[in-house]
């Protein structure tokens, strides 16, 4: 049989180095993600493969059994278990039925109403990464014994040392225990474990079904990208098929009889009494289904379809792994094909109806939909051999959005049993496009399975389309009114979703853009503040942008040794043991400096910092609800503010200001005030990369180096008490974004300046860096000098000059005399907009920006009145 990783490995040179048994147990896809190239597709874990749900549920139930061997029944007894979201949860709950004696958790990405968060993590190398604890029980986390945790595979340990970290800090114990279907962990990967085991003093062991590594050559992104590119539209059969917007699809609803109070899956907990409650009830249910798939239909059920999945040697290869201790039954009997269809998360309620039903004799496979979108390619060395497409249909608190499920068109299955929890059971999922009429349109016969939504604080919920006699005794959790998660990209800026989360809420659709004189006029006039509109996005000059990439091209170098040196010194003094800092961008000049940050520790140290980017406005402060955030997913002594330069020091005295009023009204302590920066040429702050006043090219452009993300919003009638402050997504000028370039012509000097940068910081931790706060007795002195008579009119430095000329109006330009190499940017824009460019001598700046004062159209000089013609 062909291996289902030719496809991949022919085109990208990929291999598959390691046991015997690997290439049964996985395949090969290609993502289409900006960050991965390729998948490893499990034929065993049952998520975009179907396979027999006893198969699936005996490869969890063998490792479960391993850990018992290895923990023994007392400490057993002591652990918890911990699944992840969202292709691990049944895979979880499998192990912790073969261990047989602990309680068990899987995090989720669904926030609900009621439930506190014991805690969080992110996932590195996901399209969606932030995870949720959401037990109902607060001391499921808190006791001592071993913590087992799960995931499919290992590959690089990151996701699992986020994890350890997180509830480390929080429930710290001594035992550690690793499981996976495969540890696919390269050679230079194989020490860390053992290394962060030493640093946080507790052991951890790690078991897996197979054991082997990935070997890629090198551009092998590139190459995967140009190939998902290629192929997108070529290789779609079946899975592009548009079911007929006039045809409601044909569905049969089966009451499922779900036990009272029987939690749907791990989200909040699920104890061994609960697993004995599901054992005794899957029989009726098992019956129920059959009864369904049996009653009458049009067209009945077609004659046995001939297997079309790839996977079928995966029962061999799983009693090879496990020593034939797999439970996997004999071949099924002839009969209609059906597949047990799960539903994101919810994959173990739905794979133990799938072995129900196979106990029933039935021919059963299993799989799951899925976030993941992932490359379709109807070859039978591929893994990915079809593709569903349908919108997401159980309001993600992320937003809407594509999901998929794959290997299901075309496979000639001749019924399928959906199973989705009751918050799912929408109207997008029977709409016209909806997942149900999808399925109708490449199977026979849909039979549709609502699991009750278990939630400690539950609510009456009615099915979609259901008459009132069936719902009586069926509940789903209220809508949650928590914050939401960060906005990620591609959905929101054009960074990859792991280099910065925006703790910001998603005002795209609003009209908020006015004339920069309009806005000029009002902001002075006291009619507005400056955070209740934006300014109409600079597009730049075809000279400009050479101006840009000249700068980039001449300032990268220095740029990576100032990032090198301000990260080193954060390391150095805010990293404990067991704990990293959490990266904290003030949006939006901060977020490119807080990305290249963490580029910078994870390329020097491996270490990969969570980043977020926050809103902070002059006069109004930081974003309280975004710190409520920071401090429920992270302790705030780890916490370190970021931004890319300080002018006078403004935004430096905001933030203390902001963070002293909340720690007074919330409560909650830890938070420093401290900013990083990568300049200080004001001298406000004591963690800088340089004291130097020289051009940063992303203070060059607005959005367009930033991730197409706007200044950040802030007014009444848009952000209300409970919601983050707004900010836009250019998605339109995706053609002139160079925000992704900036990064990684900075980011690929790193190497270059290591030595200067080990020299800078050996320096800088040695010399005394307490703030002078020179540039703010200049901005005073020149505020007075100039008769402007107000300090927010005046803006010192590179990067604040380049802010009035781009969103303000500016009166004149104060250039220090001999410092042109820096300022050829800003003389082309003052020269652009009429800008008067004054020389002067003794400024402690490269150059300052003046905003015109007492401003009215048609005014002129300091006094705000228009010059009469003579």
């Amino acid at each position: 049989m062909v291996w289902t990783g030719t496809w991949v490995a022919e085109r990208l040179g990929v291999e598959l180095i390691g046991d015997e048994a690997l290439p049964a147990l996985l395949g090969l896809a290609l993502r289409r993600n900006p960050k991965r190239a390729h998948l490893l597709v499990s034929s065993v874990l049952g998520k975009h493969v179907p396979q027999r749900p006893s198969v699936v549920y005996g490869s969890g139930l063998d490792l479960g059994r391993r850990v018992r061997a290895l923990l023994g029944d007392e400490e057993a007894a002591r652990s918890v278990v911990l699944g992840y979201a969202e292709t691990a949860t049944a895979l979880g709950h499998a192990v912790a039925d073969g261990l047989g004696l602990a309680p068990y958790l899987h995090s989720t990405r669904r926030p609900v109403a009621g439930v506190a968060r014991a805690g969080g993590f992110e996932e590195s190398h996901s399209h969606a990464t932030s995870h949720l604890l959401l037990p109902e029980d607060p001391k499921l986390l808190a006791g001592d014994g071993p913590l087992v945790l799960v995931d499919d595979e290992f590959s690089t340990g990151n996701t699992v040392l986020n994890t350890v970290r997180a509830l480390h800090e929080r429930y710290p114990r001594d035992r550690y225990v690793v499981v996976a279907l495969v540890d696919m962990r390269s050679a230079a990967d194989l020490g860390r474990l053992d290394a962060f085991a030493a640093e946080i003093g507790a052991r951890v062991d790690l078991i897996s079904g197979a054991a082997g590594t990935v070997r890629l050559p090198e551009g092998v992104l590139e190459k995967g990208q140009a190939l998902v590119a290629e192929h997108e539209r070529a290789y779609e059969p079946g899975a592009g098929s548009v079911p007929d917007p006039s045809t409601a699809p044909s569905v049969v609803r089966v009451a499922l009889d779900w036990p009272e109070d029987l939690p749907d899956g791990g989200r909040h907990g699920f104890t061994p009494d609960h697993r004995d409650r599901l054992e005794s009830a899957l029989p009726t249910m098992a019956d129920r289904i059959t009864g369904a798939l049996r009653a009458p239909a049009a067209g009945g059920l077609r004659a046995p379809a001939s297997e079309a999945q790839p996977g079928t040697t995966a029962e061999e290869a799983l009693r090879a792994t496990a020593g034939g201790r797999a439970d996997t039954p004999a071949p099924p009997p002839a009969g209609p094909r059906v597949l047990v269809l799960g539903f994101e998360e919810l994959m173990y309620a739905p794979l133990r109806l799938g072995t129900a039903l196979e106990d029933a004799g039935h021919d059963v496979r299993y799989s799951t939909t899925t976030r993941s979108p992932v490359l379709a390619v109807d070859d039978p060395g591929y893994a990915i051999r079809t593709r569903l497409v349908f919108p997401a249909h159980d309001d993600p608190a992320d937003g809407p959005g594509e999901r998929y499920a794959y290997n299901v068109a075309g496979a000639g299955f001749d019924a399928v049993v959906l199973v989705v929890d009751s918050t799912a059971d929408t109207p997008a999922l029977h709409g016209p496009d909806g997942l149900l009429a999808q399925l109708a349109a490449h199977i026979p016969r849909v039979v549709l399975a609502v699991v009750p939504s278990y939630t400690p604080t539950a609510s009456p919920y009615v099915p979609y389309d259901a008459t009132p006699e069936v719902t009586e005794a069926t509940e789903a959790p209220e809508r949650s009114s928590m914050l939401p998660e960060p906005l990620r990209g591609p959905a929101f800026s054009s960074y990859a979703p792991e280099e910065v989360g925006w703790l910001l809420q998603d005002l795209s659709d609003v009209e908020l853009e006015a004339p920069t004189e309009e806005r000029e006029e009002a902001i002075q006039s006291g009619g507005a503040h400056y955070a209740e509109s934006l300014p109409v996005e600079y597009q730049p000059s075809d000279r400009y942008q050479e101006l840009f990439h000249a700068a980039l091209e001449t300032s990268a170098a220095r740029i990576a040794r100032a990032v090198g040196a301000v990260t080193e010194t954060v390391l150095a003094e805010r990293e404990r043991p067991g704990r990293r800092p959490v990266l904290v961008s003030l949006a939006r000049a901060g977020t490119p400096v807080g990305v290249l940050m963490r580029r910078w520790a994870q390329a020097r140290h491996g270490l990969d910092l969570p980043h977020y980017a926050v809103s902070i406005v002059r006069g109004r402060g930081i974003d309280a609800n975004a710190l409520r955030w920071l401090a429920a997913h992270h302790d705030p002594a780890d916490v370190v503010f970021v931004d890319g330069w300080t002018g006078k020091g403004a935004i430096t005295r905001e933030l203390a200001d902001a963070i002293k009023e909340f720690e007074a009204a919330e409560g909650v302590t830890g938070f420093d005030p401290e900013i990083a920066v990568l300049a200080d040429p004001g001298s406000c702050v004591r963690t800088y990369g340089t004291r130097e006043d020289f051009l940063i090219p992303s203070a060059c452009l607005n959005s367009t180096v930033s991730g197409l993300i706007s200044r950040t919003v802030l007014r009444a009638d848009l952000v209300g008490p409970n919601d983050f402050h707004g900010g836009k997504f250019y998605r339109e000028l995706a053609g002139a974004d160079v925000s992704n370039a900036f990064l990684d012509a900075v980011a690929a000097r790193f190497d270059e300046v290591g030595a200067g940068v080990d020299a800078d910081v050996k320096e800088l931790l040695a010399a005394d860096r307490t703030p002078t706060w020179e540039g703010w007795a200049a901005v005073e002195r020149i505020s007075e000098e100039y008769g402007i008579h107000d300090v927010n009119l005046v803006k010192p430095g590179v990067g604040e000059t380049t802010r009035v000329l781009l969103r303000r109006v500016p009166w004149k330009i104060l250039a220090k005399r001999g410092a042109d190499a820096d300022l050829a940017h800003v003389r082309l824009l003052a020269e652009q907009r009429g800008v008067p460019v004054e020389e002067v001598d003794e400024l402690p700046y490269s150059c300052v920006g003046l905003i015109h004062p007492q401003y009215t159209r048609g005014a002129t000089g300091a006094d705000g009145k228009a010059v009469v013609s003579q």
